[in-house]
């Protein structure tokens, strides 16, 4: 602890390294960065008759290799402390006499101009900027003026840090404005045991001749010594590329320690394009008892089905890491905008990142398994991509599900992880009267999926709650043959008002949607249409019910009002709201005193709620039993969502026995010959679990 400076600012006084020196001794002393960390990258800058300068050198052994390994002889080490300097004299004068040792300061040096094709710096700018006081900044700039000095034209200063945010902004700002190129690798671990958790870096700044006027920046940045350069846009994006693989770092140190309470996810990007490439969770059960072979595994969730609840929620991915038997399970979704060459590609790609978020006591080369669904990463074609000027980007994609099935979805890329919108897709027939002859016949391929949709399946299950929900219409029996009017706020693909519109053969749908793109989308991807009993209604929903109540009052009183039923099935644009669905104006009670206004005495008013902040899902309930004396509610199992129906009258009020027995007539009445049904459709399982609130 001695040898430890009384404060940051002796790092660059002379008496302080003497007395380091003189106390430690002949050992070599590395801040960080050994040799053969540090050899591949110095390969690609520094050749063998180049004049080197090494400034701060203490009595680091750096030197000494380069000269050993052949890689320079010509090396001229300077430094503040005489003790050091001495020292390497006596150690390296007769081994190594092309080598020498000068004391000097780096922020005034000897040498004539443009003198050394290579400057290298091992630790002294870190040491020397441990602070950003003004008097720090100064001697910076003098210690950067100096090395630009000494070097020629085309030399490199190659600058070895742990590359604190304020040291690498620093140096990038300098030299990027002197019209330098500047670039940053990450230097590869050797595995050993380190005695710095960070990873240490090499800055590479290559002097050019400073042209008049603005140039641009030249900022690039090496991930591993062996990659590409990635070039960036700016000294704030380089410091924030390189805070993220410090951040890494630490995190993978931490998880090899202790395994770790809560989940954690992380991006691995796409080289090229710094996109996110591979979403990793990395899930421990601390109930599964370790043997040699249950350690580790990584899951690879097939394309396309990441949203689902087992591999999209915290719970999901803890029960499958339970069931997988491994102490950790790391699980892996794959991204839409990226090519996979199948499992053993992604298996290929993996192997080495995967291994340093190993659990502790993974014994030495242990075979890690790849898992997956059916040993396939599944498949996913886009469709169609496309920007819409309220919803923002979005894709309409195919994925293949369970066996050989596959789905048509809708997803709002600002919020990637929720689909918007599934219909399951029908296997191809041939049209009547149709014949292939057997040479002609083709192989369809496994990636291709079938077009037609299936209308009568409902993928999701907050839409099946919200049809069982219309069980609460009508008197003893809630026949589907009923004049009902019904009014949709919210189209997306429009499965729920298509279904309502197939299934209820007298029900006259009015659909509200206020993005045009949706219904385009609807219409040329999800085989949605209008006719007599079908219409779309371009606008805001609050605008179209104000209207609609607006009418309503200028009624007489006896006049009947407008809807048997009101869904609202609309998403909110503002991720930073704890509801998702539907936006808060749409459950502010004037607006929901207007809905109660259109909706008949025994109508019904169904509501999807999905609301994380359990303040603010208190707060809409409250408003909504304020409007409407009959609240029932149907959680979704293993969603967010939760299916409110609300009715304007207290006299309806049905017990969830009832409830359940009136959705059975109405499945009856709904699965008529020769209509096809989705059998695990069953409208009393949707409301087995209605409270009334």
């Amino acid at each position: 602890m001695e040898l430890l400076p009384r404060s940051p600012g002796e790092f660059g006084s002379a008496p302080y390294w003497d007395r380091f020196f003189r106390q430690r001794g002949q050992r070599p002393f590395e801040w960080y960065g050994a040799f053969p960390e540090l050899c591949p990258v110095l390969h690609k800058y520094v050749r063998p008759r180049d004049k080197v300068l090494v400034v701060g050198c203490g009595n680091s052994e750096l030197s000494e290799q380069m000269y050993d390994m052949g890689m320079c002889e010509d090396i001229v080490n300077i430094d503040i402390s005489d003790a050091v300097i001495r020292q390497m004299q006596e150690r390296s004068g007769s081994k190594r006499p092309k080598m020498s040792y000068l004391l000097m300061d780096v922020l005034q040096m000897d040498f004539p101009d443009a003198h050394f094709q290579v400057v290298l710096d091992k630790g002294t700018l870190d040491a020397i900027l441990t602070d950003e006081e003004e008097t720090t900044l100064a001697k910076v700039d003098k210690m950067f003026a100096e090395i630009s000095r000494v070097l020629q034209v085309g030399g490199c200063y190659l600058c070895v840090s742990l590359a604190q945010a304020h040291v690498l902004k620093k140096a990038v700002e300098y030299f990027s404005q002197e019209g330098w190129v500047v670039r940053v690798h990450q230097v590869a671990s050797s595995g050993d045991k380190q005695q710095f958790v960070l990873p240490v870096f090499v800055y590479v700044m290559t002097k050019f001749r400073k042209i008049p006027g603005s140039a641009p920046q030249i900022l690039e940045i090496c991930p591993e010594e062996q990659d590409k350069p990635m070039r960036v846009e700016s000294a704030e994006r380089l410091v924030a590329a390189v805070k993220d693989r410090q951040h890494y770092a630490l995190l993978c140190s931490q998880l090899s320690k202790t395994p770790c309470g809560e989940q954690v996810s992380l991006d691995l990007c796409d080289k090229e394009s710094g996109r996110p490439r591979y979403t990793l969770h990395v899930v421990d059960s601390p109930s599964v008892k370790p043997s040699r072979d249950n350690h580790f595994a990584i899951f690879i969730i097939p394309q396309g089905r990441e949203t689902e609840w087992l591999f999209g929620t915290e719970e999901g991915r803890r029960q499958l890491a339970a069931s997988a038997g491994f102490g950790r399970l790391v699980t892996v979704s794959l991204h839409r905008e990226q090519c996979y060459e199948g499992m053993a590609g992604i298996q290929a790609e993996l192997s080495g990142k995967v291994m340093e978020l190993a659990p502790p006591g993974l014994p030495a080369r242990q075979q890690v398994p790849f898992l997956s669904v059916g040993g396939d990463i599944g498949v996913r074609t886009v469709q169609h991509r496309d920007t819409s000027p309220m919803s923002g980007e979005y894709v309409v994609e195919d994925v293949k599900g369970d066996g050989t099935c596959y789905f048509r979805r809708l997803v709002f890329l600002c919020n990637r992880n929720v689909v918007q919108s599934e219909a399951r897709l029908l296997a191809p027939t041939a049209l009547p009267g149709q014949k292939k002859r057997r040479k002609d016949k083709k192989k369809p391929s496994p990636a291709e999926p079938p077009a037609a949709i299936d209308k009568s399946y409902l993928c999701c299950e907050h839409h099946k709650a919200m049809v069982a929900g219309l069980c609460l219409l009508g008197g003893p029996d809630p026949l589907p043959g009923s004049l009902l009017a019904v009014l949709v706020v919210g189209l997306g693909g429009g499965s729920l008002p298509l279904f309502i519109h197939d299934y209820f053969s007298q029900a006259h749908v009015a659909v509200v949607e206020i993005d045009p793109s949706m219904l385009e989308v609807a219409t040329r991807w999800f085989g949605f249409s209008q006719g007599d009993r079908m219409q779309v209604h371009v606008s805001d929903g609050l605008d179209y019910v104000a209207k609609l109540a607006a009418e309503v009052s200028m009624l007489p009183p006896a006049a009947p009002a407008q809807y048997d039923a009101i869904m609202f099935d609309v998403d909110s644009k503002d991720l930073t709201v704890g509801m998702s669905c539907p936006p808060p104006a749409f459950v502010e009670k004037p607006f929901l005193q207007q809905v109660k206004t259109i909706l008949k005495p025994e109508g019904v008013f169904v509501l999807n709620l999905v609301c994380r902040d359990a303040r603010l899902k208190e707060s809409v309930l409250a408003t909504l039993r304020d409007v409407f004396p009959l609240l029932y509610a149907r959680r979704i199992e293993g969603e967010v969502n939760e299916i409110l129906f609300c009715q304007p009258s207290p006299e309806g009020r049905r017990d969830p026995a009832e409830l359940e027995a009136r959705a059975r007539v109405l499945e009856g009445a709904l699965r008529q010959p020769g209509r096809p049904w989705d059998s695990s459709y069953v409208l009393a399982d949707m409301l087995q679990a209605v409270k009334i609130l």
